[in-house]
């Protein structure tokens, strides 16, 4: 299982960001996909998990109405597009295969939210 997490970067209070997670080493349409993030000094927090086909979407309360979750399986990829973004969100953002479960995640890509 391979997980590449890329999109990361300095971003403004209000502005956006679109994270992406390249798959590969398994099966990318049969599994749930995740993104979770680690503040520093804080535990992984679960932000979003994003059905097989795409369909089916679920958001944390502190993201819902920002950011969006979405897959393409013919490319084996993952998004999370992040708008309305806040210096609340910096954070080292993973994404992982299935839903709330993390042992199988990617190294991360680090958001910065800051004037």
């Amino acid at each position: 299982v391979r997980l590449v997490e890329s999109g990361g970067g300095l971003a403004q209070p209000g502005g956006s960001l679109r994270l992406s997670c390249a798959a590969s080493g398994f099966t990318f349409s049969n599994y749930d996909m995740s993104w979770a993030r680690q503040a520093p000094g804080k535990g992984l927090e679960w932000v979003s998990s994003i059905g097989t086909t795409g369909t089916d979407s679920f958001y944390a309360d502190s993201v819902k109405g920002r950011f969006t979750i979405s897959r393409d399986n013919a490319k084996n990829t993952v998004y999370l597009q992040m708008n309305s973004l806040k210096p609340e969100d910096t954070a080292l953002y993973y994404c992982a295969r299935g839903f709330k479960t993390y042992f199988y995640r990617g190294q991360g890509t680090q958001v910065t939210v800051s004037s």
